[in-house]
């Protein structure tokens, strides 16, 4: 009987970039509250084991608000992002998208862990 790997939770495995994920991350974490950019990058990090740099994050937000997808509104020193109309249809399509090429690979992962 082949000897189990143990599965490290908090980060990904070195066979896998998973940073091309970062503005579903950001609309799905968008879609549940609003957040300023630290607030996002502390919840994705929980999630993904590592959190965001700003040099990644805040490029990554400005882009997502030049498509129309998130808005911010200044509240003191911080900004406070939320969905648009455009990011919550936009996430409702991302993912049905994510659902429809990774549940296979989800549901087998599942089993391969019970």
């Amino acid at each position: 009987m082949p000897e189990e790997k143990e599965i490290d939770e908090c980060c990904p495995p070195d066979c896998c970039d998973m940073r091309g994920m970062l503005s579903f991350q950001i609309l799905w974490e968008l879609g549940k509250k609003p957040m300023n950019g630290q607030e996002l990058a502390e919840q994705i990090g929980l999630r993904r084991g590592s959190k965001p740099t700003p040099g990644t994050i805040y490029p990554a937000l400005k882009e997502l608000s030049n498509k129309n997808l998130i808005s911010g509104m200044r509240e003191g020193r911080q900004v406070i992002y939320t969905l648009t109309d455009e990011g919550r249809t936009g996430l409702e399509v991302a993912t049905q998208y994510f659902y429809r090429v990774f549940n296979e690979i989800i549901e087998a992962g599942k089993t391969s862990l019970q």
